[in-house]
């Protein structure tokens, strides 16, 4: 939040004076404004410094920038933080095994983290990428529901790497929710 012009930090000579309801109390200049707003006990706030005149409010300013900071902090809260988690296979991987990391991948892009797959190529297997090719477009397939593929398929040295986001699910409307009756 950019900082306020409080009190006698205001520079403008005549200011648009507003009380703590909201009233206009009209253009008066800047000590009569100062002196108003100390004898109700307020603070007085430039809050529109570009308009012309600039508009002030009587507030108290300690409360004002308290609430504001605990608006903040929610909306920050609110943010979605998505994390990229990552998952190894290798090439040589059983069916159980593929199937727990599947399942570990499933819960990561339903929690709404992005998932980085690698599959690992071990010796002899540099030399046949398209057997970790074959893993992640497995994967890839198996959760098509549930994941976009948001970085395609590449080798890199000795690894095989994809990404995976989770896919966009529209927001229910109340009509959905209700069960499509008006």
């Amino acid at each position: 939040m950019a900082e306020l012009r409080v009190n006698d930090d205001i520079r403008a000579a005549d200011l648009r004076v507003v009380d703590p309801s909201g009233k206009q109390l009209g253009v008066m200049p800047r000590q009569n404004a100062l002196y108003l707003a100390d004898g109700l006990g307020w603070d007085l706030v430039e809050v529109a410094p570009g308009a012309d005149p600039p508009v002030a409010r009587m507030m108290d300013y300690g409360k004002f920038k308290y609430e504001q900071s605990v608006k903040e902090r929610e909306a920050r809260k609110k943010q979605s933080r998505s994390q990229v988690k990552e998952l190894t296979f290798k090439v040589k991987i059983g069916n159980h095994d593929y199937e727990i990391k599947r399942d570990r991948a499933l819960r990561f892009l339903t929690n709404g983290d992005r998932v980085r797959v690698r599959v690992w190529l071990r010796g002899r297997e540099a030399s046949r990428p398209q057997l970790g090719m074959a893993i992640l477009e497995r994967l890839s397939s198996d959760l098509a529901e549930v994941a976009t593929v948001d970085q395609p398929a590449k080798l890199e040295g000795r690894n095989m790497t994809m990404a995976l986001a989770p896919v966009k699910r529209p927001q229910r409307s109340f009509q959905d929710v209700d069960g499509g009756s008006a």
